[in-house]
């Protein structure tokens, strides 16, 4: 495979090793520029609301997840081992795409363009082509499938054999990725709003289907690439050793990638601003279920002292109302149980 001139792996070896992919360098330069003209351009033109520099920050990283996952001692070594290889994917599928998609790239066009270029952009976002590859079913089956057909069958081979294959590999991780993740994390002013619970489902989808691939390359009884046994350096893993860790890698990393998202979007849910005052979720169901058990106390005793002011979002609930509320509250139902 050309590569048995490597030296063993080593830390020193993946952070020190570097190739040059021209494509992906000009890719990244021209992502970067684009994004920082547009960022220069709404400062001034918004110079009391600037571009958030967090968001800059992570768009840039996120380019910069691709070109190390790429460019540097993980894309060198990604035809030798398979378990590098499966770094690599775990990188551009599930690091590099979430960061890009908060990032907001579309939304600062917007921001930045001026007609013509605005107009066509917000057609563009609102068109049905758009509407078809950013509706949320399609961004998972996208995602399980370029998972489950690229490790479970025989197109690794094919990866392996074909350089061309192998970078058109990488963009695909990449479009899914992106895909998958811009309705689920992404603020983009695209056709789908889905609920909260409905991207925590969406994401914990994903978790089986890691464990799954993982699972099964860690249970092989045999080498399923074959290629991998080709021009291996004589200090590398025998190939099924190294389908095991890869395995290992896609169950353990890939699972512990999609918890942080889901906890990432759990706690945005948490502190979501709504129109009960900058309450988020908690507080609005603790508040809620207050009100619910004060008015039931209220109707079944109306002679009764119960704080049923304190319901508003605009007052204050505290230990001692909840107390009378729910004395008032336990006092009707024995009530009723002694008649």
């Amino acid at each position: 495979m050309g590569d048995q001139a490597l030296p063993p792996v080593s830390l020193v070896e993946i952070v020190g090793r570097w190739q040059f992919a021209p494509v992906v360098t000009g890719f990244v330069v021209l992502a970067g520029g684009l994004y920082l003209w547009g960022v220069l351009r709404v400062r001034r033109r918004h110079p009391a609301r600037p571009w958030p520099l967090w968001r800059t920050a992570l768009f840039l990283g996120g380019l910069g997840v691709v070109v190390i996952a790429t460019q540097s001692g993980i894309g060198s070594y990604d035809d030798v081992l398979f378990w590098d290889h499966m770094v690599q994917h775990l990188l551009l599928l599930m690091v590099a795409p979430p960061m890009l998609v908060v990032g907001q790239p579309a939304t600062l066009l917007l921001h930045a363009s001026r007609n013509p270029w605005h107009t066509w952009t917000k057609k563009l976002l609102r068109s049905r082509v758009m509407a078809a590859i950013t509706w949320p079913p399609f961004g998972v089956a996208l995602y399980i499938a370029t998972i489950v057909g690229a490790h479970l069958t025989s197109f690794m081979n094919t990866v392996l054999a074909n350089e061309t294959v192998h970078n058109g590999e990488h963009v695909l991780f990449l479009v899914a990725g992106y895909l998958y993740f811009l309705p689920l994390i992404g603020r983009e002013p695209i056709r789908w709003r889905i609920s909260y619970p409905s991207r925590i489902f969406l994401l914990f989808l994903a978790m089986p289907v890691d464990a799954f691939t993982g699972l099964v390359l860690g249970s092989e009884g045999s080498n399923p690439f074959p290629r991998l046994a080709q021009g291996r350096p004589a200090w590398a893993p025998s190939p099924l050793s190294d389908v095991h860790i890869g395995g290992a890698v896609m169950w353990v990393g890939g699972a512990g990638l999609m918890f942080v998202l889901l906890m990432t979007v759990f706690f945005a849910w948490s502190r979501e601003q709504r129109a009960d005052g900058g309450l988020g979720w908690l507080e609005a169901a603790r508040r809620t279920n207050f009100a619910t058990v004060v008015g039931a106390a209220q109707k079944a005793s109306p002679g009764r002292d119960v704080p049923h002011q304190a319901a508003s979002a605009d007052d204050s609930v505290d230990d001692d109302e909840h107390l009378a509320a729910y004395n008032a509250y336990l006092a009707r139902l024995n009530q009723q149980d002694d008649h």
